[in-house]
């Protein structure tokens, strides 16, 4: 159900995320996202959102920017789980992944889209558009909707005050998998992982049933 705007809603209530809570694992990070939240402080007030597509790209994946190997751009993949891993894509937008394995292991989650729970007039600024659905629905939406850029690279999503994970406001409804969008490597591995039925997954319809 779309969000209402801010003038129209409470504020909402999220618990941080503990490190020892995140799974240390990319596939099971993957769908333990799905429904938990990710907020970032500014300085115009806290800007929220249900995670509610994700993509995995565990160890030894050739779709994924840790094969590699670490490098200076890369470093933070290979960061203990829980850490932010921001990188700027396509000539256009960054993107935003979390580390997944521990110390030393490359490999991260992508946070493909969110559900707007809070902040939606300042990401209507960022996105020029009041279209709702399309605030946060895909990963470089959700980049500049959030004020996401390469300055949070390397940030532990535990403990920062500028942009970290937070518990589910509400319940995940029934998670689904498939293929990963936009990828020419490893495409027939079901890493996708999202919200049965919500509006706010990216891509066509189909991919969301």
């Amino acid at each position: 159900m779309p969000r209402k705007r801010d003038s129209e809603q409470r504020p909402t209530r999220i618990r941080r995320l503990r490190r020892s809570e995140l799974p240390v694992d990319t596939l099971a990070l993957a769908g333990y996202l799905i429904g938990k939240t990710l907020v970032r402080e500014t300085p115009q007030g806290r800007l929220a959102g249900r995670i509610v597509e994700t993509e995995a790209y565990p160890v030894g994946d050739a779709a994924g920017h840790a094969f590699g190997g670490n490098t200076p751009s890369r470093r933070s993949l290979f960061l203990p789980h829980g850490h932010a891993y921001v990188y700027f894509t396509y000539g256009s937008c960054f993107m935003m992944n979390v580390s997944s394995e521990t110390r030393g292991v490359g490999a991260g989650v992508l946070i493909r889209a969110l559900e707007p729970l809070e902040g939606i007039r300042f990401m209507e600024r960022r996105r020029h558009t009041r279209r709702l659905l399309d605030l946060a629905r895909g990963p470089g939406r959700l980049a500049q909707a959030m004020r996401i850029d390469k300055k949070l690279d390397g940030i532990n999503l535990c403990s920062s005050a500028e942009i970290w994970l937070g518990d589910s406001v509400r319940a995940a409804g029934p998670v689904g998998k498939s293929i990963r969008i936009g990828i020419n490597r490893e495409v027939h591995r079901l890493y996708r992982f999202y919200e049965r039925g919500n509006p706010f997954v990216s891509g066509l319809k189909r991919m969301r049933e």
